[in-house]
């Protein structure tokens, strides 16, 4: 058994020199420009008999089929990894490579029974890379990061540090009916309250190589890489201001893996100090009837909010820096156990599915029908319940890979959810960690898993076609990560 601590690093860009369809949104869109590369970042550690592989990217998601052909290519290149302990996570950018993602539950499918001309992908100019060969472009380059991080592994060691900038903020609101709505608009008298809260935290981990020269950080953020979600051009959003504020200050190459924590009701935009966005943007739920000039952040849907944020996260970094550094350790005890959950379907009742249905053939009889991205969206949230009414005859269960790590006196903790903060807050409130890190959409990708007040409220993220699961799974999925953290930890950390 070897005990020395190894890491290596790996950054590979993701950004074609072709257009690509991005990803993200109900509306269309063909990037026009790059405003900061899309990467790939992997970290590969091991020591004491055992490893993992942390790998970010720049991605709306990472489908269980990219997940399962990144392995497959890594075990063909690469003899001494396990690929069972490689965990590709997305920062949950809508402004990079739209890709080829089979669902198990698919809304598409429903709509090409009930609809007479059924929503088809647009035709793609010969300038646009397609969703399969952005697949395949992937798959190699995340395969490539990979493989060099863990080629690149050498003697390290590490600090951790906590740190705190306002990023996320809860999106949903909460009307005195009880509804809820993601986006809801705040400045009416029926607005009651926000429906969760946020999470100012940062999880941070220093790696230093040989004469102590900072080799990588990892940031663990509860917030999604969503400042300029809606615009036309190929951008890392707030990781890329991140990155290039710390490489000013710390080596022109420092590798930065940006971790998503549990941010399914999370963004950055501040829905109570609502600032309008700087053009109008596609989106029925973000248009405000009377908006107001706030005194405020930056518009949070542009490039002077992802700036702000980006700033405030590397400052923050920097600041924490130098206690993490006084602290330093070659010698951590390292356990990775992966982990297959078998979560309940999330069960479509009768009366959903009936409604879901006259609302299809209701729509199919409107004979002003406008057929844009409005109806797209509204069309596939009940074509997704139908599709899910028909999954549940034949599942019960819906199993999913998770990861739980002891790394020092930290645990990491991963899900492939977009997962609501308070699951999150549970998790690290009752760890036995020193301090836990928690990813989400990581290896694989099953929406939104929303708490029971959530599904109370409604609307997107809650609806029961944003997810296979719901708070009967997350009740689950915290259970067993908390068991399967705390079994690694003596309790005289309690």
């Amino acid at each position: 058994m070897n005990n020395k601590l190894l890491i290596g690093f790996s950054e590979i860009s993701l950004t074609p020199d072709r257009r690509v369809s991005l990803s993200g949104q109900f509306a269309p869109r063909l990037s026009d420009s790059v405003e900061t590369p899309v990467t790939a970042t992997a970290m590969a550690v091991t020591t004491g008999g055992d490893q993992f592989v942390l790998c970010s990217c720049d991605l709306v998601a990472v489908s269980t089929a990219l997940q399962a052909e990144v392995r497959r290519q890594l075990r063909d290149t690469v003899d001494d990894l396990d690929t069972d302990k490689v965990i590709l996570c997305a920062t949950h950018t809508h402004t990079s490579l739209l890709y080829h993602r089979e669902a198990a539950v698919s809304s598409l499918a429903v709509l090409r029974r009930y609809l007479p001309h059924p929503p088809e992908a647009a035709p793609v100019p010969d300038d646009v890379m397609t969703p399969r060969e952005a697949f395949d472009f992937l798959a190699e380059r995340i395969t490539a990061a990979v493989r060099t991080a863990w080629q690149a592994r050498r003697p390290a060691s590490v600090g951790f540090g906590f740190g705190r900038a306002v990023v996320g903020l809860c999106r949903r609101a909460v009307f005195n009916d009880g509804s809820a709505a993601m986006w809801g608009d705040t400045n009416q008298a029926v607005f009651d309250h926000l429906e969760g809260g946020n999470d100012s935290g940062i999880e941070l981990m220093y790696i230093y190589g040989d004469q102590r020269r900072p080799a990588g950080i990892v940031a663990n953020i509860a917030c999604p890489a969503q400042c300029v979600q809606h615009r036309h051009f190929i951008s890392s959003d707030y990781w890329g201001e991140v990155r290039a504020r710390l490489r000013e200050r710390l080596g022109a190459h420092l590798p930065v893996v940006g971790l998503c924590g549990a941010a399914g009701d999370q963004c950055p935009v501040d829905l109570i100090r609502w600032v309008e966005p700087e053009t109008p943007l596609d989106d029925p739920n973000i248009t405000r009837p009377h908006p107001i000039r706030r005194r405020a952040d930056p518009s949070m849907f542009d490039l002077p909010g992802k700036r702000t944020v980006g700033r405030r996260i590397a400052d923050e970094i920097l600041a924490v820096q130098e206690g993490a550094a006084a602290n330093l350790s070659d010698d951590l005890p390292l356990t990775h156990q992966v982990l297959t959950l078998d979560l309940p379907v999330r069960r479509v009742t009768p009366s959903e599915y009936q409604e879901a249905r006259q609302a299809l053939e209701s729509y199919l009889r409107e004979q002003n029908k406008s057929g844009d991205f409005n109806d797209d969206a509204r069309m596939h949230v009940h074509a997704g319940t139908i599709a899910r009414y028909e999954y549940q005859f034949d599942h019960d269960l819906r199993p999913v890979e998770t990861h739980v790590i002891r790394f020092g006196d930290i645990a990491i903790a991963t899900n492939p959810f977009e997962l609501f903060l308070d699951y999150g807050n549970q998790m690290r409130a009752r760890s036995l960690a020193a301090q836990t890190f928690i990813v989400q959409l990581a290896c694989g990708s099953e929406g939104y898993l929303p708490t029971a007040r959530a599904e109370r409220g409604g609307h997107y993220s809650a609806y029961v076609s944003s997810g296979i699961t719901g708070h009967a799974g997350g009740d689950l999925l915290v259970r067993h990560t908390l068991a399967a953290i705390n079994a690694l930890f003596p309790l005289t950390n309690a």
